[in-house]
């Protein structure tokens, strides 16, 4: 079978030395640092993280690691977030002060908290992580900084301000932050336009041609420290949103929109470089055209909550360079945990889907060992929680199976499954979809639904077998069945999939 046209950006990514579908696990840094401190009785910065938790990371698979949270929060940050110190109880019951540095999305100064090890302990991590095949993704707000960020005092141009009246009559919008020159400033709070404002945060103008540079500068300095950037709510700082946003507040558009500006700048410096946006409202396309190479894949998200697996086959029909510039997850540091969600059993059948899917996977610290209290990004640690040794058995043998170059350069195809009996409609909640390279073949098979499901599925659309005895091997539960290649080749293949069964198929020649 042939392999896959690369697009242009899956032709970049490989130019860059990225995968097209690769597995990116966040970790929350300081709750990672904190946690192998205590295991080991001694402070642990990036530089000193032990061998055997870089082997681990190793052993998984993954393409790389998100370090969400490294860059110093400030003072403003940390006495904003300790104003909910009674909520972190409700996750951490015995949290304290000491356990709470701040917002990691309220960033005072874009260097490596010295706490976490500097920026030279980021590099030392950097350089132990590409020893073992693995890239590092760092964080980057464009929206918002710190309401005691450096700018405020240096460029108070850089923000969007109000009137001094706005002090009064929205103070939940405005705040006003020393000035060496003793004038006030009404500065308008960070914001998204669906949501109240963000108290420990002052909103950057996008518009500016000043922060512009500022941003490009910004964005050049992060990429010599890692190989990929996450952009926070992305949308918020395009020409269309952020007018919406703010007007009455800041002038006309510029010509060029924020990230066509923003990203061709920090390429041509760093080409290599991969760029994440976090993005809602149906504005994916809109990103990927501006030079993102993934994007979040909430509408996924969304419709695997509900189940629908007629919605997640329509979604899977769309054009395969889109599907392919997604980056999809069950959860991740804002949405619950999947755990929680899911449950256990849905939390399989959902994780092989998006494992196995065209584009990268998100997946979170925590998710593959089944915690289910989601971490408030305001904290550093949190509680002891049971380990689930089956549940992290499965995510083994799922993220073995995925590291296969099959799923990086093998040909994907939805597939359509077929009724088996007039009466038994339950195909419907059945995806199907193939792998194909040259002399590889995987079948895929999603149950989303709490019950049994039956389909067939047709000879055109499975392996077609030379005659014979053949081994149906299910990769993800270890078991086989047997299979005339005289009977598949004429009648298809006819499937029972358990309540939230996923299947990996694999057909070998059986031997003797």
């Amino acid at each position: 079978m042939p392999l896959l046209k690369e697009s242009s950006a899956l032709a970049r990514k490989a130019r860059a030395g990225w995968n097209s579908n690769p597995i990116i696990y966040e970790i929350n840094t300081w709750v990672w640092l904190n946690q192998l401190s205590r295991e080991h009785n001694r402070q642990v910065t990036l530089a000193t993280v032990p061998e055997h938790a870089l082997d681990e990371l190793a052993a998984w698979g993954f393409d790389a690691v998100w370090l969400m949270g490294i860059w110093h929060r400030g003072r403003a940050t940390r006495l904003s977030a300790l104003n909910y110190l009674h909520e972190y109880r409700s996750v951490t019951p015995d949290i304290t002060e000491a356990d709470v540095p701040g917002s990691a999305f309220a960033i005072c100064d874009y260097r490596v908290a010295e706490r976490l090890g500097g920026r030279e302990g980021l590099a030392t991590f950097r350089e132990r992580l590409r020893a073992r095949g693995i890239k590092l993704i760092l964080d980057f707000v464009p929206n918002h900084v710190a309401s005691d960020h450096h700018w405020l005092a240096e460029h108070p141009e850089y923000f969007v301000c109000g009137a001094p009246e706005d002090l009064r009559s929205q103070p939940e919008n405005f705040f006003a932050p020393p000035q060496r020159d003793g004038e006030s400033l009404a500065v308008a709070r960070g914001r998204d336009p669906h949501f109240p404002a963000w108290i420990d945060t002052a909103q950057l103008n996008a518009f500016h041609p000043g922060l512009r540079r500022a941003i490009i500068d910004t964005v050049i300095d992060i990429g010599d420290q890692c190989d990929g950037i996450r952009c926070d709510m992305a949308m918020l700082a395009t020409n269309d949103i952020f007018a919406r946003t703010w007007q009455g507040h800041v002038g006309e558009p510029p010509a060029v929109d924020f990230w066509l500006e923003i990203i061709p700048a920090a390429r041509a410096v760093h080409p290599q470089m991969l760029f994440m946006a976090e993005v809602y409202w149906d504005l994916e396309h809109s990103l990927q055209s501006q030079g993102f190479d993934f994007t979040y894949d909430k509408r996924m998200y969304d419709r695997l909550i509900k189940g629908e697996a007629g919605e997640i086959r329509a979604h899977l029909s769309a054009d395969l360079s889109y599907l392919q510039s997604n980056i999809r997850f069950i959860e991740n540091h804002d949405e619950p945990r999947a755990m929680a969600a899911f449950g256990e059993a849905r939390q399989r059948s959902a994780a092989a889907l998006i494992c196995t899917l065209p584009g990268a996977t998100l997946l979170h610290q925590g998710q593959l060992e089944g915690r289910r209290i989601k971490l408030p990004v305001q904290i550093n640690r949190g509680p002891e929680e049971p380990a689930r040794p089956m549940l992290k058995r499965f995510y083994r043998r799922l993220l073995r199976e995925t590291s296969a170059r099959l799923y990086q350069l093998g040909h994907w195809r939805l597939i359509e499954p077929g009724q088996i009996h007039p009466a038994d409609a339950t195909y419907k909640d059945l995806l199907v979809y193939s792998w194909m390279g040259d002399r590889d073949f995987r079948l895929v098979v999603i149950n989303l639904s709490g019950e049994w499901a039956r389909a067939r599925i047709e000879p055109e659309d499975c392996l077609r077998l030379g005659n014979g005895p053949w081994l149906q091997y299910d990769i993800l539960s270890e078991s086989f069945a047997r299979l005339s290649g005289e009977a598949l080749n004429q009648r298809g293949l006819e499937l029972e999939t358990p309540p939230y069964g996923a299947h990996i198929f694999r057909f070998d020649r059986e031997s003797g």
